[in-house]
């Protein structure tokens, strides 16, 4: 069994590192996809996990595969395509560490995976399955992507979905709104930004953004405030709670690492059970959430920059070694 299976893009993140010698600016090479980024947060915990996804047959596809064995998540659903090369993302840093991106993405290998490329098989093992939006930006990977939901709903499955909005990547913002309730309609669990809640609600209001989604049949709505932590509604209540005061220096994959941290700490619960839980055990949750995001921002890159349970532990005991 796994604890999360995940579909979607797996990519290079070209980071900026510092200046070369003559002032010229450089890039790191570091693996990401926000559906990678979240198995690697809960396996480094010491969840178990299995990835869906296509790269290119290129020595990008083939080192994101060995970071994905390096960081025990199960890779038989990982299909190579002789046809496309593998994602590249160049991730833009502003002062305070908030990122912005430059794709070349046309088309990437993500893209292709096609519905008959979904490994059925790895799914129906899974306790959680989750998905974003990026991965039904284009045809044929869409239809992969609600073909796998719609197992997954039909399997009784917990569903994770991130509505991860990447204007770059959609023909325009009214379609990427479109696609993004789509996969609104099948979440249990709802892990949005607050300018992607205010994009797809109409709601500049985080409390009424978050009650259309929960009202709408999203049972636990987490709503990521960055440096300000989360809004949160779920069936025992609704509140926020603070992140952890640290220095940031990348604030790549933290969204990502606050959901597999979430998702890790669920273990064999039913949705039932995470929903009846008394505020108080729920805010705990939370609490190891965003200190686990937190912690991803003080190192560059996404998946290299994940904490341990050790570091997550030591942050909550305020223990900030990272600071």
């Amino acid at each position: 069994m796994f604890d999360v299976v995940a579909l979607g893009e797996l990519l290079i993140d070209f980071t900026p590192i510092p200046l070369s010698f003559d002032g010229k600016l450089q890039f790191q090479q570091n693996p990401g996809g926000a559906p990678a980024n979240v198995l690697a947060a809960l396996t480094k915990l010491g969840g178990k996990s299995a990835f869906i996804g296509m790269v290119g047959q290129d020595q990008f596809g083939l080192f994101l595969k060995d970071v994905l064995v390096q960081n025990n998540i199960n890779v038989t659903g990982l299909k190579v395509s002789p046809r496309a090369h593998t994602t590249l993302a160049f991730v833009h840093l502003d002062s305070s560490g908030d990122r912005s991106f430059s794709f070349y993405r046309n088309p990437g290998a993500d893209m292709l995976l096609g519905s008959q490329d979904v490994d059925y098989e790895i799914l129906a093992k899974a306790k959680i399955f989750h998905f974003g939006s990026l991965s039904m930006t284009d045809e044929p990977v869409r239809s992969a992507t609600l073909a796998a939901v719609q197992f997954a709903r039909e399997k009784k499955l917990i569903i994770s979905y991130d509505p991860n909005f990447r204007p770059a990547l959609w023909p325009s913002t009214k379609e990427a709104i479109t696609h993004m309730k789509v996969g609104l309609t099948y979440a249990d669990i709802v892990k949005i930004s607050d300018e992607e809640l205010k994009m797809i609600t109409g709601k500049d209001d985080i409390v009424e953004g978050a009650s259309t989604l929960y009202q709408a049949g999203n049972k636990i709505v987490l709503v990521t405030l960055g440096a300000e932590g989360c809004y949160y509604q779920y069936p025992g209540g609704q509140g926020r709670l603070l992140s952890y005061p640290v220095k940031p220096v990348d604030t790549t994959g933290a969204g990502d690492a606050f959901l597999g941290a979430f998702l890790y700490q669920l273990g064999d619960r039913s949705l039932a059970e995470i929903s009846s839980l008394p505020q108080k055990q729920f805010e705990d949750l939370i609490d190891f959430a965003n200190a686990a995001g937190g912690l991803t921002t003080t190192k560059a890159g996404a998946i290299p920059a994940l904490p341990s349970l050790k570091d997550i532990n030591d942050l909550r005991r305020g223990m900030q070694f990272y600071q």
